[in-house]
């Protein structure tokens, strides 16, 4: 067994890989929360419209996602190692790039290009894990990526506060290039080479249908939050992502090469974890979407207090994730994740009756804490078992599969929960057209636009002082109305989701080796010997 760990690729250097893995991942994580914080500043120093703040995030994302698949599979083709290298530097080159934008539509293309750093760091992080670490450490090492990974969430908004209080928003850009060069620095030295030393080659019709297929699943579910669910380029779409996907199955089934082997859907280790992972995202992120704005706008911290205020949710959940291994190697992998998800529920649905315009900091952090209490003790072993269930030589493409849930299940939490959210505000607002029927119709319709529009127009000193107040307490009202209903269901499909967890996974996680067959000397498929650890 020590020959077989020491046969190990970095095995000597892991944990000091390990660092700087999580030094890479950091980057991206922090970058998904930090760039919310400059969005203001961004839009009065560069003249951004609504709808340009939102391609500044959403070029990201549609990027970020639809590359995913196709980097993981290049990554166990030409090592993961270069690979997470070439990631780094692209983010560097993406970041520096967003930092000197002079235009939105500069800053529009600068994200993009951002996302497909992203895309190819991602997978490489676990799959060098995987690659990397024996089996008995494995789960905590992805623990530690987890909580790595939640802690760069939290603090995201703490580290853009801090950084706008001095600099101009392109700091938020600028602060990646010394992070980026520690790890390329660093990875270099202490990260060893891996790859599927059989991969096949690329599988270029897979790489077009599920480029395309997810480009067109992301753009319909971004575009449904913001224009609705019947809106025909919705429709469009979805329409185009289920003919692109679904030949993407079918190809995958029928190619002797395939980017995504549809046979790992057959162990309930991968799919039930990805599941999982999926409804966990579609929850937190929907749910938590809204936290931000209910500080700084309905409660009035400004944006580095309203960070500091989210970070023992940051820091609690980087807690569990790293707890969670020993948790797991008491109870299993079922029960850890359907127990974390189900003490995430209880957050939620604690948010959902505790949360008012005028609940103390108090109550709102002990919503916080348990969310994220849950989340943090759910996600990593779910994570693992996603990563256990795949061949380690292909292990590249199954961290892109987790990667690519997570990302589908935030965006359709934040589509759907910001649909809810809208709805029950429009509709709660709109009462304000017969209390102030005097009031230009541009100003009323700007209150329903957004709670941020709505405080806006009740600064505006031509508005009386009596309507001043009553479109703050309405508006505000409003607000936190939809986010505890979206909280409520959230906090549903949690409870939901954990019971979904003890049908479907197993209580230990199902190496790949039960679930593939190899040829047999008469050329017969026979079972494989199941792997040791």
């Amino acid at each position: 067994m020590d020959t077989q760990k020491r046969d190990l690729p970095g095995y000597e250097t892991r944990w000091w890989g390990m660092l700087f893995i999580g030094i890479s991942l950091l980057v991206i994580s922090l970058d998904n929360t930090i760039l919310n914080v400059a969005i203001p500043s961004i839009s009065r120093d560069l003249g951004a419209t609504s709808s340009d703040l939102q391609w500044i995030v959403d070029a990201y994302v549609l990027v970020f996602a639809a590359l995913l698949l196709t980097m993981g599979a290049i990554s166990d083709r030409y090592g993961r190692k270069l690979w997470l290298q070439i990631g780094l530097a692209l983010f560097g080159i993406g970041s520096l790039a967003a930092a000197l934008s002079t235009s939105t539509n500069m800053l529009i293309a600068s994200r993009a290009f951002l996302g497909i750093g992203a895309a190819v760091i991602m997978p490489s992080t676990l799959s060098l894990i995987t690659a990397s670490f024996p089996a008995h450490e494995r789960p905590q090492a992805i623990a530690l990526w987890a909580a790595v990974f939640g802690l760069g969430v939290g603090i995201g908004p703490v580290v853009g506060g801090l950084l706008l209080e001095s600099y101009e928003w392109n700091a938020v850009f600028f602060v990646n290039l010394p992070v980026i060069a520690i790890a390329l620095v660093g990875g270099q030295y202490f990260l060893y080479e891996s790859r599927d030393a059989k991969a096949p080659k690329i599988d270029l019709p897979g790489v077009v249908l599920s480029i395309t297929g997810l480009f067109a699943l992301v753009y319909g579910i971004i575009h449904a939050g913001e224009a609705g669910w019947a809106d025909q380029q919705t429709i469009t779409a979805f329409a185009a992502a289920v003919v692109l996907l679904g030949a993407f199955a079918i190809w995958e089934s029928r190619t002797p090469t395939p980017m995504l082997p549809l046979h790992f859907f057959r162990n309930f280790s991968f799919t039930g974890a990805n599941t999982a992972l999926a409804l966990i995202m579609f929850s937190m992120f929907g749910s938590v979407f809204f936290m931000s704005q209910y500080l700084q706008t309905v409660k009035g911290y400004t944006a580095l207090e309203a960070g500091i205020r989210i970070v023992p949710l940051a820091l609690t959940m980087a807690f569990m994730a790293a707890s969670s291994a020993r948790i797991t190697a008491r109870i299993g992998t079922k029960y850890t994740v359907a127990l974390g998800i189900l003490i995430a529920a209880a957050g939620l649905f604690y948010m959902s009756q505790m949360y008012e315009v005028d609940s103390s900091y108090g109550e709102i952090v002990v919503g916080m804490i348990i969310l994220s209490g849950g989340l943090g003790m759910a996600v990593s072993p779910a994570t693992d078992s996603v990563m256990g269930s795949v061949p380690e030589s292909k292990a590249g493409i199954g961290s892109a599969m987790n990667d690519t849930t997570r990302e589908l299940g935030g965006a359709m939490g934040v589509a759907i929960f910001g649909t809810i959210m809208n709805n029950i505000y429009t509709d709660k607002v709109g009462q304000l057209s017969q209390q102030l029927s005097a009031m230009p119709q541009s100003m009323l319709e700007a209150v329903s636009d957004s709670i941020q529009a709505a405080h806006i127009v009740a600064g505006n000193p031509q508005v009386p002082d009596f309507a001043r107040q009553l479109i703050l307490d309405t508006a505000n009202a409003a607000f936190v109305d939809g986010m505890t209903s979206a909280m409520l269901i959230g906090a549903i499909v949690m409870a939901v989701s954990s019971g979904l967890v003890l049908l479907l996974l197993p209580s230990k996680v199902q190496r790949p080796a039960a679930y593939e067959t190899v040829p047999d000397l008469d050329g017969t498929a026979v079972p494989a010997a199941s792997a040791a650890d």
